[in-house]
This record gives structure tokens, sequence and C-alpha cells, in this order.
């Protein structure tokens, strides 16, 4: 059975990536500080997956290791991203797919420029929205190219159309989806990596806004609502699974960006 790390996976978009996951994969969840919530989406999982494995007639082999697993691993370290991959490989013994889910901004008002020079949200923003998932593919590449496996990083549509925390988050977002575009010819044939730029989603980060201003953007989307982190989760796994894509950044926002 294929062995998935799902990065910044104790909540949100990452949790519901890892749940995603579950009933045929392998799957190594990663938090930063929230053990108690890591250990939570472990849980779930685990129903999950014995749900899954009643209703079909396939199982994994018991010889395979064990089903999830938690590490703690802070991806604004380099230090860490290595020690999280070999970890991996020793619990799990092989990698298939990565998902690359970190990502940080600090909140601004996007017109006002003065709001958008401070150097500390630059330099944060490129370290973990462009240069951890540079490491992250660096140190995993010869685990994924031995598995010919895949490596999908989650972006924003904040890269694809000037929008939301921060100018800053904004640029190293259309950075990250352009690195993407790069890296894809840089470790092919055998490892496909691709984007997927989700809009605006009710997680617990989003609820922080004005309800005013989530609903002015609701209503401005052609669906008339927000992108569900399971719509998501589920775009992931068919870029995961897809193997003629690479060097591909898929939206997934209710239209916001059209």
């Amino acid at each position: 059975m294929k062995v998935a790390l799902v990065t910044a996976s104790s909540a949100g978009l990452g949790a519901a990536i890892a749940r995603c996951l579950a009933p045929e994969m392998r799957v190594v969840i990663n938090y930063a500080s929230s053990a108690d919530r890591a250990a939570q989406v472990k849980a779930e999982m685990e129903a999950i997956a014995e749900k899954y494995s009643s209703s079909t007639t396939t199982s994994s082999s018991s010889d395979d290791g064990p089903r999830f697993g938690i590490i703690q691993a802070d991806l604004g370290k380099r230090g860490d991203i290595e020690r999280l991959v070999a970890e991996t490989i020793a619990m799990m013994g092989r990698l298939d797919v990565v998902v690359s889910n970190g990502g940080w901004t600090r909140v601004r008002e996007f017109r006002d420029l003065d709001q958008n020079v401070d150097e500390e949200d630059w330099d944060r923003c490129f370290d973990i929205n462009v240069k951890s998932h540079l490491h992250l593919l660096h140190t995993a590449r010869k685990y994924l190219d031995e598995a010919k496996g895949a490596f999908v990083t989650i972006a924003s549509t904040a890269g694809v159309k000037p929008s939301g925390s921060s100018i800053p988050y904004a640029v190293t977002k259309a950075a990250q989806i352009h690195m993407v575009k790069c890296l894809a010819q840089a470790v092919g044939p055998n490892i496909r990596v691709n984007s997927v730029s989700p809009g605006l989603m009710m997680t617990d980060w989003a609820k922080q806004f004005p309800q005013d201003r989530l609903e002015a953007i609701r209503k401005a989307n052609p669906l008339q609502r927000v992108a569900t982190v399971e719509d998501v989760a589920e775009t992931v796994k068919m870029v995961v699974n897809n193997s003629s894509m690479t060097g591909q950044n898929t939206i997934v926002d209710a239209g916001f960006s059209v």
C-alpha cells in the first residue's frame, strides 16, 4: 500500500486531505505544535479506514507496517524537514506521495502599501510558502523517484489573482505556483509535481475575518458559495492519482478567479 506524507495536517485543509487519502493509503500526518489535534485526526483516519476495509474485499497487509503515523516538525526549519522525511521512511519503509500543505501569512490591509513592506512578513512568507516546499521535495526526491511518485503543493488563488491576506502572501503564492512548473521539469520523468490552489474556505483561520467580508466574497463568486475543504481534498487526491499531470496548477474556488 502506498505511503503519503501530508504536512501541516493536524487541522483544516491538511486534516481533510489526510482523511481523504486514508481509505487507500498509509498516511503520515505532521504537526508543528498541536499534538492533541494530530492525535484526533489520526483517530478519525483509523475510523475511516476501518469502515472502508469492512465494506471492501481488499485490505493492506499487516506486514506493511503502521497504517497511520504522526511526526512533529517545524516546516520553517530545514533540519526539521530533513528529519520529517527520514522519520517517515523509518516508520513506513517507503514514500510515494507528498502533499506539501505548509503555508504562512500575516493579515494586512491589501490596498495599503505601508502595511505590506514589512521585511519580516516577506522573509517568513518566502521561507514557508516557497522555500519549505523546495526543501521538502529535494529531501524526498530519492524516495519519490524510486516510487514514481507524486508531489503536490497547496498554493492559493491569491497567487493567480491579486487578493488574499497580504501582498507578500499573494506574491509568494504566485512564486510557489511558478516554482512547481520549474520543479516538474527538474525532477521528471519519474516524479510528478503539481499544485492545487483553493479559494476561500471556511476553516478556523478564515473565520477570523469579519462576517460581512466573507459574505461579500461568497456573493461575488459565480457559484454563490465558497470552496469546501472536502472538495479541495478530493481534488488533491485526483491530482495525486493522475499519472499524466505534471507542472499544473488546479484551481478550486467556486469561480472566484474567473
